[in-house]
């Protein structure tokens, strides 16, 4: 679970930035390169597998989330957060709903957040070959429900999701 927090004047926004699902890699990539260069403080915050799984996904993003805001070099005056639920933070926050696609400085965070995500997607995809972890990024596609069965769960596998948790409780490792 990836989550990034970002301090950014208004007018060293990159033009063109959108939820980040809705942008290309490539997209993505530059604006990123972009956003980092122009921020006065950005930070990552990631939660484990293993937290996923004892916390569940939405303390886990929050965990996430604090751990980002934490990562600046900079307090913030105040925290739009993607969502309709705020984490437990410092400073004050603000919840934004389809936040990621309406706030540019949310669309950027969104942004660095998915690029951070995806190149550990890439790096789990060489590590365990057959699992397409490059093109489906560890969601559940049908692709990725296929390589379950034949291969069994990794140790970056959440036992908490379901698909995984059936294969364990069947036998299939």
């Amino acid at each position: 679970m990836y989550a990034a927090a970002v301090i950014i004047p208004l007018e060293r926004i990159p033009p063109g930035l959108t939820d980040s699902k809705k942008l290309s890699a490539r997209r993505r990539e530059t604006l990123s390169e972009q956003i980092r260069q122009s921020a006065h403080s950005w930070a990552l915050g990631v939660a484990s597998v293993a937290e996923i799984d004892e916390l569940n996904i939405l303390r886990a993003s929050h965990l996430a989330m604090q751990r980002a805001v934490a990562g600046l070099l900079a307090r913030p005056e105040l925290v739009l957060v993607d969502g309709n639920l705020l984490p437990a933070l410092p400073v004050p926050a603000l919840a934004v709903i389809r936040g990621d696609a309406r706030v540019p400085v949310i669309s950027a965070a969104s942004v660095l957040a998915k690029v951070a995500r995806d190149a550990e997607m890439a790096k789990l995809a060489e590590r365990y070959p057959g699992y397409g972890f490059e093109r489906h990024r560890g969601y559940p596609t049908r692709a990725h429900l296929v390589a379950l069965d034949a291969l069994g769960p990794t140790p970056e596998h959440r036992r908490s999701f379901a698909p995984v948790r059936a294969r364990l409780d069947t036998g299939v490792t």
